[in-house]
């Protein structure tokens, strides 16, 4: 029997594991197209369940995943924050990837920043990680922001092109931002 999934708490934010509940709720953030700008496209509601199905896939398979956020004082489930394991090929793998998505409603307030820390302290600390990365394409100036507010670096020979996005589309240039166990230490431990 796999372990089971951990969950965080932050000053604000409940980060626990998807339930069948969240459905539902995590569907809609998923099919907002200002939520999703900086993808190819939204999801429907079957590509979101699917997707919510690989993401408990892989707290079993990896012991780390992406945890569904819910505000601790009204329950509702804000999106999600937490670690994968990308599944293209690139320059940088394999690595860990930390990342996030809020509904709209959640924007602005610091809340990603807050539960990223949450996913970081347990990705160098019980997950055993000794570095994380984290990419976007180079327009999404609100993730950009929680990198640096991370602690990320970014080296511009690290970028890339996306190669799960269409060549010369413009959402094929990312960057990558990084950060080791030590650096994360260093400033936090």
């Amino acid at each position: 029997m796999a372990d089971p999934i951990p969950v965080l708490h932050t000053r604000r934010l409940t980060m626990r594991p998807f339930e069948e509940g969240d459905r539902e709720p995590f569907a809609a953030i998923n099919a907002d197209p200002e939520v999703m700008e900086h993808f190819l496209a939204p999801l429907s509601r079957d590509e979101s369940d699917r997707f919510l199905d690989r993401i408990n896939a892989g707290f079993a398979a990896h012991g780390f995943g992406l945890w569904a956020l819910v505000s601790s004082q009204m329950g509702q489930l804000l999106g999600f924050t937490g670690l994968s394991v990308p599944r293209f090929p690139a320059h940088f793998m394999p690595a860990v990837e930390i990342g996030w998505r809020l509904r709209k409603s959640a924007w602005g307030q610091g809340l990603a920043t807050e539960a990223a820390r949450a996913a970081l302290d347990f990705g160098f600390g019980p997950g055993g990680l000794e570095g994380v990365v984290s990419f976007t394409n180079s327009d999404n100036a609100r993730s950009l922001a929680v990198m640096r507010k991370l602690g990320m670096t970014h080296d511009p020979r690290d970028d890339f092109q996306h190669p799960l996005v269409p060549p010369g589309h413009r959402l094929c240039p990312h960057v990558l931002f990084r950060i080791s166990r030590a650096r994360w230490m260093a400033r936090h431990g």
